[in-house]
């Protein structure tokens, strides 16, 4: 009998999710880097692992930086396409955030972009944060950067459409049981397709009750890639930098 996969395995690993998102931002990406490297004032050599990678972009940069650098994803397809960057200070895995293999090793852990808040129950997620904090030497640091939900709800898009290489993406937004749903449908090659988003709508305050129970410690907190103090109702983003304790 076939196990059934959860969303974000079908989506990540569907060839339409790097379609619709192929124009993420490289040089935003690159200056959110530059941003945390200048605060963090990493030593050379430092050793990172990028956290639900996706193809790399990330772990691409830190390692061109001058950084050690591992980069870990789910999605074999994304994997797939990041390991024609390997080098011997960069190397990239498939695997499950709850259930990585490194212990007391890195410096920095990231998990950026919102590559978090994907399963259906708080024991996942601290399950998965205690994972993190595993993988992190004595006093290592975890930035986890995440979406803002409480101005995403006070401005939720519901519907648009999206067209891109001539594929007409309809995409429908709700805020349901706590989560942030997207539904992603289109028709192409004479197909229907439809594929679900559903990132849980974590606030400061659910971040601090889940960090606590994986044995991390908010050491600071910004609202953007520029670094700036996080504001509820005005930020873009929620973004931690947290101690392993």
């Amino acid at each position: 009998m076939e196990i059934e996969k959860n969303w974000f395995q079908l989506w990540f690993n569907s060839p339409y999710y790097h379609i619709l998102y192929n124009t993420r931002n490289e040089a935003e990406a690159e200056f959110f880097i530059d941003k945390l490297c200048n605060f963090l004032n990493p030593v050379k050599d430092a050793k990172m692992l990028d956290i639900a990678c996706g193809k790399g972009r990330h772990s691409v940069y830190l390692n061109k930086k001058g950084f050690d650098v591992v980069g870990t994803d789910l999605s074999y397809a994304s994997i797939r396409f990041a390991k024609k960057y390997e080098n011997p200070k960069l190397e990239f895995f498939v695997q499950d955030m709850r259930n990585l293999f490194y212990i007391n090793y890195f410096d920095f852990a990231f998990n950026l972009f919102t590559s978090f808040g994907y399963f259906d129950t708080d024991n996942d997620h601290i399950k998965a944060l205690k994972s993190f904090r595993k993988s992190l030497k004595k006093e290592g640091l975890l930035i986890l950067d995440y979406l803002n939900s409480e101005k995403i709800a006070q401005n939720l898009v519901p519907t648009e459409t999206k067209i891109i290489e001539g594929i007409t993406f309809n995409i429908n937004r709700k805020i349901a049981n706590h989560k942030i749903v997207k539904t992603i449908s289109f028709t192409h090659q004479n197909k229907d397709y439809s594929f679900t988003e559903e990132v849980q709508a974590f606030n400061f305050t659910d971040f601090e009750r889940l960090f606590t129970a994986a044995g991390l410690k908010i050491s600071n907190t910004f609202g953007d890639y520029n670094l700036n103090p996080f504001n509820s109702n005005k930020s873009d983003r929620l973004i931690f930098i947290c101690k392993k304790i």
